[in-house]
Parts: structure tokens; sequence; C-alpha cells
């Protein structure tokens, strides 16, 4: 969808119920050019193309309690001035970073009596939603419920998480997605070329891989772009916008990550899957975005520790001694130097066998510990040290394995009551040391028939 279409469907008036009036020429850039046309919005095509259900309900004015989810810089709290622009209904704006409960049920109350008066319903929209707790969203469910407000939450949350349960079941989750490169791009270039509230009236010229630059740079951010333009535009000479401008203008770039939020599961979950997959380029790529981000560098030692035991195990013995020598670098170092052992152990990690053999056995054996009656410890195996605990039976018939050829005699280990298993806890696969270890175990096991008792 161009991010400017002339296509027009929905009013350009404002509407009477809002108050809201154009951006001061001194406002920031991504202020002066905040869309007043439902076709100028950024993206968001899957959600507000011709024929979509949300399109449909804004134009109709039909749009009921809805959820609005996606990172920031999406045009999340742009559609809500949008919706403003063209409803009938009477437009409250709310923040829960600066707003309260008290100024909730406030609201509340007006669109009460204002619903009692005149007939004509309250459309609120709450920005940053997640901000509440439970107990705090919780204010806004029998008036949803009821219809008092038309409820629209924004949120950069995963709303599963982060809205109750009873309040996203009552609205529509609408799922906003980073815009493009190219959709920052055309916001980039229509903010250079509009003469009334861009920068079109200084003739300035972006050099195409400035244009490139900011649009990367800004992560899918658009209020991040048009601000980094800003200043990019005010460190130009003789009209012309350079790479180094924009370079200058972005600083550090922004990687669009939140050590809380969503993004950090999503990493970290792309970064063991990667190592996983025996992929080194993508495990280092995701390790070092994340570090480059300030992830807590504790965290990924714990979970390439982990990881050491749950995907790799005994395909490869060394990876949980070295993982765990990686987090105590970790600890004893500290960042930034710390990023080489943590690289060090990822790539090992990645270029290693991988079993999940571990994980299984460990599945296995906990199934029948909790589903199936423990009879005690077999006799023999009970410790026979105590003061008269022999002539209870505790080590009697224990046979030694080093009393016998490989070290390995053929007795019954696992508790009697158990239910005869039809596959073995542990079964070895054929990667790495793993498969030394299959083969081992199935010659010292195979003939069961002999095992003693």
């Amino acid at each position: 969808m161009d991010l400017f279409s002339p296509v027009i469907t929905v009013s350009e008036a404002l509407s009477p119920h809002t108050g809201e009036a154009a951006p001061r020429q001194d406002a920031p850039l991504a202020a002066r050019m905040r869309p007043r046309l439902l076709d100028e919005l950024a993206g968001q095509a899957h959600l507000l193309a011709a024929g979509k259900s949300l399109r449909q309900a804004i134009e109709r004015d039909e749009l009921r309690s809805a959820i609005f989810w996606g990172p920031p810089g999406c045009g999340k709290s742009t559609l809500a001035s949008l919706i403003a622009r063209t409803t009938r209904c009477h437009f409250e704006s709310f923040s829960a970073v600066t707003g309260g409960v008290a100024e909730v049920r406030k609201l509340i109350d007006a669109a009460r009596e204002r619903h009692k008066a005149y007939g004509q319903r309250t459309l609120l929209f709450v920005d940053e939603i997640h901000r509440f707790n439970k107990a705090q969203q919780d204010a806004f469910l029998p008036h949803v419920e009821d219809g008092t407000v038309i409820l629209i939450g924004a949120t950069t949350e995963n709303p599963y998480f982060s809205v109750n349960a009873p309040l996203l079941s009552r609205a529509r989750l609408y799922p906003f997605q980073a815009l493009s490169e190219d959709d920052l791009a055309a916001l980039l270039t229509r903010a250079l070329t509009d003469a009334e509230n861009g920068l079109g009236a200084r003739s300035l010229v972006l050099e195409p891989q400035a244009l490139g630059f900011l649009a990367a740079a800004a992560s899918g951010d658009a209020r991040s772009a048009l601000g980094a333009l800003e200043l990019a535009a005010a460190l130009a000479q003789s009209g012309v916008i350079t790479l180094a401008d924009a370079e200058e203008a972005v600083g550090q770039r922004s990687l669009g990550y939140d050590k809380s939020g969503d993004t950090h599961y999503d990493m970290a979950s792309a970064l063991i899957k990667s190592i996983r997959g025996s992929d080194p380029d993508a495990a280092i790529y995701y390790l070092t975005r994340m570090l480059e981000a300030g992830e807590e560098p504790r965290f990924l030692a714990r979970r390439l520790v982990i990881l050491a035991s749950e995907d790799i195990g005994c395909a490869d013995p060394s990876a949980l001694p070295l993982a765990v020598a990686g987090f105590q670098a970790v600890e004893v170092i500290g960042m930034p130097e710390c990023a080489l052992n943590l690289a060090h152990v990822t790539l090992y990690l990645a270029a290693a066998p991988k079993s999940n053999a571990c994980t299984k056995a460990l599945g296995r054996a906990r199934d029948d510990i909790r589903n199936a009656a423990f009879s005690g410890i077999p006799k023999p195996l009970r410790d026979s040290h105590a003061k008269g605990v022999q002539s209870l039976g505790h080590g009697v018939g224990y046979l030694s394995p080093h009393d016998y050829p490989e070290g390995f005699v053929r007795q019954r280990y696992l508790p009697e009551g158990l239910p005869e298993k039809k596959e073995p806890y542990y079964q070895p696969t054929e990667n790495g040391v793993e498969a030394k270890i299959k083969a081992r175990l199935e010659r010292l096991w195979s003939d069961k028939s002999d095992e003693a008792s």
C-alpha cells in the first residue's frame, strides 16, 4: 500500500468531538507529518487495504472494541487519531502511562451521562494499555460489556500475556507490523517534499544512500525515521543530505529490542533454534544483536548451559563443560570482553552434533515417576553400611560391576513395581559420541534373558 496514496475514502474533516487542531509548525517533524487521511497511513495493508474488515468498520463508523498490537512507531496511535477524525462517537484519548483508574472512572461516568442525555457513544482510546495491571484493566470490563464505551487499546506487548483474558475476549485483536524499509523510504521522501507540513520549503536533496540508510536504521519505526531525517536536514550543508549526515543523525542505530518484552523472547527463541539447527552464522547473528541491544549476558550464558544438555547431551560430552566455563567467564569478566566467551560457546554448540535423547529420557522417567506406583528401591541396591540393615536384606545379592569383565554385569536396578517398559528411557542417537554409546549399551543389554535377579 502506497504510503501517501491520493485515493481518499474517509472524510478529511476534523471530528467536532475531538477538538483536534493542526500541529504547530515548530512541532517535531513526526508530529507535523502525522497522516490526516486513512490512505496516508504507512503499511498495515493486511488490515487497511480496500475490503479489509478493519477499514470497513472505520469507514462505516461501526468499529467495536479492539486491541491494536504492534511495535513502536508502526501507526497504532496514528490510526486512533484518524478514527477520531471520522467517527460520530465522542472520542477520548487516554494514556495508561500518565493516567490512573480514578481518571478512567471519570471518563466512564462522563460517557454514561453523555449517552443518557444525547444518545451519543464514546470511543475511548487507551494508549499503552499493558501498563495497567490486571486489576486496573478490570475497571474497563463492565463498561465494555454494557456498551458504555467502545475501547481501543494500543500495546507493544503480547496481549495474550499483558491484557486480561476477559477483556481480550470482548475485543477484536488487530496485529500491526513493523514498517518495511520501502514504507519508511516513501514516508521520508514525502516528508522531504511536503512544503506545508514537511521540509519541502527548504528544497533539500536527499542522497539515495542516505535515504536507504535512514530507512534501514529506523528498524520499522516511523517516528524514529522522521526524527533522524529532521536532524540530518539540520546537519546538511549546501542543501544536500549526505550519507555522513544521516549516519551522524542516527548515531547508534536503534535495534528495536525490549529486554522485558516480546522481542526478548522471540530473539532468544531464534538464537536457540539456530544453534539447534546447526547454523553458526544465524546463531552468532542473534547472539550479537542481543548483546548490542543491551541484553543481560548472564541470561544468554544460562540459556547456552541449558541447551548444551537439552539439544546436544551425550552426542558431544564436551558441550556442557564448555558452556559452564562460558557462564563462569561471564561472571568473572563481564561485558564487553565476555562477548568473546559467549561467541566461543555459541559457535561450538551450533557446530556440535545434536541429540535430544537426554531430554526425552528425562521426560519418560518423569512420566513413570508421576504415574506408576513406587515399590521402593530394590534391596540389593540399598545401603548396607548401617548396623543391622543386612539382616533386612539391604545390599544382599548385589553384584559389583568391577568384579566382572568390562566392568559390567546384568542385574535389575529399577524398582520391581514399575510396569514393563515398552522402550528404554534413554535411547541414544547415531549422532556424534552417542553413536558409540548406543552401540555399547545395545551390546551389553541385548540379551536380557540373562538378567540377574
